[in-house]
């Protein structure tokens, strides 16, 4: 098959046909979205001028999402090569905050023993076929330690001597690189086509911001639904009573006590918060003491006020929350990649 012939047995199979975007001018680039989540790298690529061309995100709350969102609903498995060919032959930048649970201090760890951790590969096939001026990876900051080193130099070997890009990385954290209150440590990929982008040694990571904000500007206002809070026939309701006291400052139940995060910030949102985990972010209000509701969590990963959260469970959307990007971070890190484009 062409690279340019529409597969057509499998665009019959599809559940839904790709929403058609109206023709814009002057974009300042081009890029696919992969393991998109619910489009934390489009807002921010968006916002500086970047043209979305193709996304893919698997988990169908997720895709609800991104299409009440972007309007845009998207493909499925990227394992699939039915879903692969529908990506554009030429486009300039590969976002992809790839799974992460995996790698993660708060899972198992077992990386590229676990079907999600190889999914990095699918990330290298892509590469290699479409040949992007820049690659742009997002994972928890355990990735770069995970099995002694191993699984990180495995993916910078993979983009430095199999793919021939030059690779810059860091690990930043929210509160340190945007002016919002979460404590959240990321490692970021920065990968150029040295034929491409031929001016790529100019690239550095943004510096750090001084933080001015506190968690309060980022809390909504008034009483919140009585789901949300603690009730005093609840297990753990007098231990509670007896520990949070601050109203200027976020808690977490850790399995059998609670913990005070004293920095005065949000502790990292995960995506098993508010489902019983052990990782529930708690605060004081003057209606008693409540978990954070589900836009609090998407307003500490910076996306806007009119983010359309849809219908769905709380447990999907915390999960969704605490699987994203932090929104401003990304934005930072892309307008220095789009300054050498």
């Amino acid at each position: 098959m062409e690279l340019n012939e529409t597969p057509p047995i499998y665009r019959l199979e599809l559940p839904f046909e790709p929403v058609k975007k109206k023709p814009v001018e002057r974009f300042k680039y081009s890029f696919i979205d992969l393991f998109a989540g619910i489009g934390g790298f489009r807002i921010a690529l968006q916002s500086l001028g970047g043209e979305c061309v193709f996304t893919s995100e698997w988990d169908q709350s997720a895709q609800k999402t991104y299409e009440a969102n972007f309007e845009d609903i998207p493909f499925g498995d990227i394992t699939k090569q039915e879903v692969k060919s529908y990506i554009p032959q030429d486009f300039d930048v590969l976002c992809a905050g790839f799974p992460c649970q995996a790698f993660s201090i708060a899972g198992q760890q077992k990386g590229f023993n676990d079907i999600r951790g190889t999914l990095y590969f699918e990330i290298e096939k892509i590469i290699d076929e479409s040949r992007p001026k820049v690659v742009f990876l997002e994972n928890v900051k355990n990735l770069q330690s995970h099995d002694n080193g191993k699984t990180f130099s495995t993916i910078i070997n993979s983009l430095e001597n199999k793919l021939g890009y030059k690779t810059y990385f860091k690990v930043l954290n929210t509160m340190e690189y945007t002016n919002i209150p979460q404590n959240r440590e990321r490692i970021f990929i920065v990968a150029f086509d040295p034929k491409q982008v031929l001016n790529f040694k100019e690239f550095e990571f943004p510096d750090k911001l001084k933080l001015t904000n506190t968690i309060n500007e980022f809390l909504e206002k008034g009483q919140q639904d009585l789901k949300y809070y603690y009730q005093k026939d609840h297990i753990y309701y007098e231990k509670l009573r007896e520990e949070v006291k601050n109203k200027n400052t976020l808690y977490q139940w850790r399995r059998v006590y609670v913990r005070e995060n004293k920095s005065n910030v949000c502790p990292t949102l995960t995506a098993n918060m508010g489902t019983g985990g052990h990782n529930v972010p708690i605060l004081l209000d003057e209606w008693g003491i409540r978990k954070l509701t589900p836009r609090e969590c998407f307003n500490f990963q910076g996306f806007p006020k009119d983010f359309v959260l849809p219908n769905l469970s709380n447990s999907n959307l915390y999960k969704q929350a605490g699987n994203s990007v932090t929104v401003p971070i990304i934005q930072r890190i892309m307008k220095n990649i789009s300054a050498i484009l």
